[in-house]
């Protein structure tokens, strides 16, 4: 197993890694829209931060050696279930034509009050 960590990306904000790869797989973490250099939540609501999400996420897969195009499932937590239309539209942007599997779940709470958290596991080159 090896550990992945970039400053690319926020430093995780607990007793875990940024992904981990193991037998040609890469599994991240949750992402959510905070500023690698600053730690803090980037303003401007769920687009705001569904984008910086996914920035996130494409840092921690390229330090991983993968891409987004190699995302195998992706699980998306929403604070609202009413933003779900806004996160879809930033997440094909994201990913073009690939179509991973994926699933949404609304929840309580996110950490650091996140509207959104994103995390996927992808095949390593």
């Amino acid at each position: 197993m090896q550990s992945i960590h970039t400053d690319a990306a926020p430093a995780a904000i607990g007793p875990y890694s940024q992904a981990m790869v193991h037998n040609g797989l890469l599994f991240s973490s949750g992402q959510i829209g905070l500023v690698p250099e600053t730690g803090e939540m980037i303003m401007g609501g769920i687009g705001a931060q569904t984008e910086q999400c996914l920035k996130n996420l494409k840092a921690v897969l390229k330090a991983g050696g993968a891409d987004a195009a190699s995302i195998i499932k992706v699980v998306i937590f929403l604070k609202d279930m009413n933003d779900f239309a806004v996160v879809n539209k930033y997440y094909e942007l994201f990913l073009g034509q690939h179509r991973p599997a994926r699933s949404t779940v609304a929840v309580a709470g996110l950490p650091r009050g996140a509207l959104v958290e994103i995390e996927c596991v992808a095949v390593v080159a």
